[in-house]
């Protein structure tokens, strides 16, 4: 998971559980400390955090930690994103943080009045379905298998054995609002036990048989869109009756009305009886206003949007398809698919199906088909070591990995994915495949879409035929037209560290393996830079301090232009003009970074004088950047410049380590 380990006396178990507690501290420091830290969950490969000030986290600093992928700041949420091994890093996340309560440290809950209105919504449905997204996607699968294995004459319906399958599957949904009741009290800090009194208030039995009694006193609203039959009342108030067994919308809206009663109640209650009359009265209050105002608003209000969605799919099925499979993966970049989340429970509670979310299950195929063509293609080691294990969780629906890592960052492959997705939607919006039940992700969608009454019929073999079609449409995409560009960005993606790879040690670490490769022809590089000589080591940033970026030294400018060393190529150019990287005619990789998190600076300071794959010579000025204003704006113009290929070479070492400064064009490092 992590990479190489190394013999240390310990086990592999106990090295692993290190490094989770390692990587742990760097997060909590990366995010700005533990008192920076509103709250975190996880979810299938992101810790998500609110944070109390986004502004001094480290963002840089947490791209470049071994073990994260990358970071991403959306819907209110500042995401860490870590790989499939996030539930065991989230665990130790917990501990060293000392995060009370799973994550939640604030005592209230506050709405950040900084959000868009998109990102309070972003952030509260993710908040309240993130905690329970494995057990939702583990019984939508069994309730999928079940009915699968009822379809092709596995299983009899009234069998025993099929009976407690589905029991196990439709359980969880039958009940999901007392579920949601937990993990709504939990966003809303309310007492968690009233959410799910709440819930079950919702489910009770002879609650759910009255929406269906024969029985009716008399019916409102006649001849409109809200007309109801009235089968009871509470206090002669009309109780406009609702399926609320499976809904998803009147219990969150419960909840927060609950949250807003139990801070009032606590306020007015003395605090010798707090214990029992807060819940009582929260109780009494929240669940009577539930049934007569707050459940039949809120089921409204779920048909609506249902009804608007699955409209736009009915005007063009074909289209939907396309647009929600090319813009998908962008969608859960930026946390927006959260909403349609959203829609999708909607449409299960009211249609019992939904048409719209199943339209992007293309796309995790799409990027899996990419990311098997890039490993076709790749001759360089460490792509391949990342492309891999990303490439494994495609075919199970996760792919931040391939998007974060390998996709993303080389920009072409990740638009190649998209195009294959969209034809893959498109594919799904023509068979007319629906979704029955939440269920798993890539290939254990499948179940998701049989019906019990429909079956393995062709809106079936229409998605398993789109999952085909995207996966090796991705590959032939990526083949004829991505293969330049999976390893010549790869010095771009380590910087940037759009992903790093499992952990790499230090090239002081090198096995007796490593030593067999060849080493380059002894060079010596000239200084790119006037100022004072810092020793690599001594810098503040551990990613170039430990020497994981290869070897090298630190300047200390005291002049504001960065040339080249000597005749070569521009291999990285990074718009912001911070970093540099060239790839010299004697088969050097340097890699020249001014100052530590300047990419913060967004390029002001900063004058690129080149790009990526100009031809440079010796001497020749690559950028400019003003001292003065980096200073100012508080970053330390400390400049690492490595050796990114450094175990090609038995030796790297400062020309003169004694003297204390260098102009430009002094002989600075030695390489044999």
């Amino acid at each position: 998971m992590f990479g190489f380990l190394f013999y240390s006396g310990k086990t592999n178990k106990e090295e692993t559980i290190m490094k989770y507690e390692e990587l742990s501290r760097a997060i909590v420091d990366g995010v700005g400390g533990k008192n920076n830290v509103k709250s975190v969950v996880h979810c299938t490969t992101r810790l998500r955090f609110k944070l109390k000030d986004e502004s001094v986290t480290k963002d840089e600093a947490l791209k470049n930690t071994d073990g994260v992928i990358t970071v991403v700041k959306s819907g209110g949420q500042y995401q860490v994103v870590i790989g499939n091994h996030v539930a065991d890093v989230y665990e130790d996340l917990i501990k060293v943080g000392g995060f009370a309560d799973g994550g939640v440290v604030a005592d209230d809950y506050e709405e950040d009045e900084n959000l868009s209105v998109l990102d309070k919504f972003i952030d509260l449905v993710s908040g309240i379905f993130t905690p329970i997204l494995g057990p939702l996607c583990a019984a939508g699968m069994i309730k999928g298998f079940s009915a699968m294995f009822t379809s092709l004459g596995w299983l009899s319906a009234n069998s025993g054995t099929y009976k407690v399958l589905y029991a196990i599957g439709d359980g969880f949904f039958y009940f999901l609002p007392i579920i949601l009741g937990v993990t709504a009290a939990k966003k809303f800090k309310v007492d968690q036990f009233i959410g799910m009194a709440i819930g079950a208030a919702l489910c009770y039995p002879e609650i759910v048989a009255l929406n269906g009694s024969k029985t009716v006193l008399y019916t409102i609203f006649n001849g409109t869109f809200f007309q109801s039959d009235i089968h009871a009342t509470f206090l002669k108030l009309p109780i406009i009756m609702m399926s609320y067994t499976s809904s998803v919308i009147p219990i969150i809206l419960a909840v927060w009305f609950a949250s807003h009663v139990q801070r009032w109640a606590r306020k007015v209650i003395p605090d010798v009886v707090k214990t029992f009359l807060v819940p009582f009265v929260t109780l009494l209050i929240a669940v009577p206003l539930t049934f007569l105002v707050i459940g039949p608003i809120a089921t409204w209000l779920s048909d609506a949007i249902s009804t608007i969605f699955v409209g736009i799919y009915d005007f063009s099925p074909l289209v939907a398809g396309i647009v929600m499979g090319a813009f998908w993966q962008v969608f859960v970049m930026f946390g927006l698919h959260w909403g349609f989340v959203a829609v999708a429970m909607a449409n299960l509670a009211s249609k019992g199906y939904d048409p719209i979310v199943i339209l992007s299950l293309g796309a995790s195929f799409a990027q899996t088909g990419v990311v098997l063509g890039m490993i076709m293609q790749t001759k360089n080691p460490k792509t391949r070591s990342i492309a891999i294990p990303a490439f494994i969780s495609g075919i199970f629906g996760v792919t931040e990995p391939a998007i974060y890592g390998l996709t993303l960052p080389r920009k072409r492959p990740f638009i190649l994915s998209c195009i294959a997705a969209a034809i893959g939607g498109g594919i799904i919006g023509l068979a007319g495949s629906k979704m029955y039940m939440m269920g798993g992700m890539g290939i254990f969608s499948i179940p998701s879409a049989i019906g019990t009454k429909t079956g393995i019929d062709s809106s079936v073999y229409g998605l398993i035929f789109s999952m085909v079609i995207s996966t090796v449409l991705g590959l032939a995409l990526q083949l004829l037209f991505g293969r330049k560009f999976v390893d010549d960005t790869e010095s771009a993606t380590v910087v940037a560290s759009s992903v790093p790879s499992s952990v790499e040690k230090p090239a002081k670490e090198e096995t007796a393996v490593d030593q067999k490769q060849e080493y380059k022809s002894a060079t010596k590089i000239n200084s790119p830079l006037s100022g004072k000589l810092v020793a690599l080591e001594e810098i503040e940033d551990e990613v170039f301090s430990s020497g994981a970026m290869g070897k090298g030294v630190a300047i200390e400018p005291d002049e504001g232009v960065l040339t080249a060393p000597a005749v070569g190529t521009v291999t990285l150019a990074f718009p912001t003009g911070h970093a540099v990287g060239l790839r010299l005619e004697t088969g050097t990789e340097l890699l020249m970074h001014i100052g530590m998190d300047t990419v913060e600076l967004d390029g002001k300071g900063f004058e690129l004088l080149v790009e990526q794959g100009d031809k440079i010579t010796a001497g020749q000025e690559l950028l400019k950047f003003d001292i003065d204003l980096i200073k100012k704006a508080g970053f330390k113009l400390t400049t690492p410049i490595v050796v990114t290929n450094t175990k090609e070479y038995h030796e790297i070492s400062i020309v003169d380590p004694q003297r204390k400064g260098i102009k430009r064009n002094d002989v600075l490092l030695d390489l044999k």
